[in-house]
């Protein structure tokens, strides 16, 4: 079994900086992919990054230039740096982890922009 848990969401202005923590343990397997994904309310669940640990990143076009995923593969934890956040960035952000075709999601933090 896989746990995924996250920390480090909160409130914060616009244009301020957070950094998202996702700590995995149990059977993690040396190939995976861990990422992250968010929801707004009223709205579907949308990929915000994503990072191989093969080291080979994706980003959402709303992510680009101001996000950015790293992970520690020893510590089996993902990272995401968020700058430049603006109040469309508000949601629940999910930590994932897949390996072998199967998808492990953390418990969600929420993350607010407001002046």
């Amino acid at each position: 079994q896989v746990q995924l848990v996250e920390s480090g969401g909160g409130l914060v202005q616009p244009g301020g900086s957070l950094r998202l923590s996702c700590a995995a343990s149990g059977s993690i397997f040396r190939l995976n992919v861990m990422g992250w994904y968010r929801q707004a309310p009223g709205k579907q669940r949308e990929l915000v990054a994503t990072l191989t640990s093969g080291g080979r990143m994706d980003y959402a076009d709303s992510a680009k230039g101001r996000f950015t995923i790293s992970r520690d593969n020893a510590k089996n934890t993902v990272y995401l740096q968020m700058n430049g956040l603006k109040p469309e960035d508000t949601a629940v952000y999910y930590c994932n982890l897949v390996q072998t075709y199967l998808n492990y999601w953390g418990q969600g933090t929420q993350v607010t922009v407001s002046s």
